[in-house]
């Protein structure tokens, strides 16, 4: 990634038309595609790169899903938001250049390099579902992929894909001692498909920036969980998975795990105060 955001808005209409060019209804891009990943530390001069929903970034995204014709899940972009909070925010954009879903990320990590509380506030819009002509999509942002809860809720408003744009990768210090790593954030996204019978689908980074190693990797699942495709590891890639909904519907049916919920007795779930730290 670039120091200059239009450079990376440039890659990303370069990788958005090969993506159409190839046949593509729906395209996803990484988190904080316009940006470089600037959590790795805690500085103030980057809140800087925060913008408004009428931003360059914002236009950019109307602009290419109105020229490309197609539903852009926008990753997500350094939003400066009202009372001056920032948000890391992604836009779902039609095919006719209109925002038809804005989601800020809920689960913010604070970890090394990835010290996000320091720049993002929690997210306020709740979860967003958006109807395309031929299935209805949620977009959660890479950290709310380790929350089941999450992918829950929107699977219970509807969703049949989720689509997680992300920023993960290795630090060496992790690489060491957490060497599955990679293989639990990958088995984390099956998961969320495989146990609510839907399509999940992972767009994550592929370069090294300072000290982060990102994965790539990204990968489609179907609704028995299993890797539909998974990119390289070592650059970006664009790839088109064709999907059959008709699976969503009979994994649902078939395995019964919506229809046989006991939400009653889930209600420490949601108890403020509970929850182990």
């Amino acid at each position: 990634m670039s120091e200059s955001i239009s450079e990376n808005l440039g890659c990303a209409r370069e990788l958005v038309h090969e993506a159409v060019s190839k046949g593509a209804e729906i395209v996803c891009l990484p988190e904080l595609f316009s940006t470089r990943y600037f959590a790795q530390s805690m500085e103030k001069r980057y809140f800087r790169l925060a913008e408004k929903e009428s931003g360059e970034t914002t236009n950019f995204l109307l602009g290419l899903a109105r020229e490309s014709k197609v539903l852009i899940v926008g990753g997500s972009f350094y939003e400066l938001g009202e009372e001056e909070k920032r948000y890391n925010t992604c836009l779902v954009v039609d095919s006719k250049g209109e925002i038809a879903g804005k989601y800020r990320k809920i689960h913010i990590p604070s970890d090394p390099f990835y010290w996000e509380q320091f720049y993002f506030s929690d997210g306020n819009l709740g979860y967003v579902q958006v109807q395309h002509e031929k299935a209805k999509i949620a977009p959660l942002i890479c950290y709310d992929q380790w929350f089941p809860e999450a992918a829950r809720a929107n699977v219970l408003a509807g969703a049949e894909v989720l689509f997680y744009p992300t920023a993960i990768g290795w630090f060496e210090e992790m690489k060491e001692k957490e060497s599955n790593s990679r293989q639990r954030w990958e088995d984390a996204i099956r998961s969320h498909a495989s146990l609510n019978g839907v399509y999940t689908v992972a767009v994550n980074r592929a370069w090294v920036e300072g000290d982060l190693n990102f994965w790539g990797g990204s990968f489609v699942a179907d609704p028995n969980g299993e890797v539909l495709y998974r990119c390289a590891e070592n650059r970006a890639e664009v790839a088109v998975v064709e999907i059959d909904l008709n699976k969503v519907t009979k994994s649902q049916q078939s395995w019964g795990f919506l229809g046989n919920r006991k939400p009653k007795s889930y209600d420490s779930l949601t108890r403020v105060g509970e929850s182990k730290q």
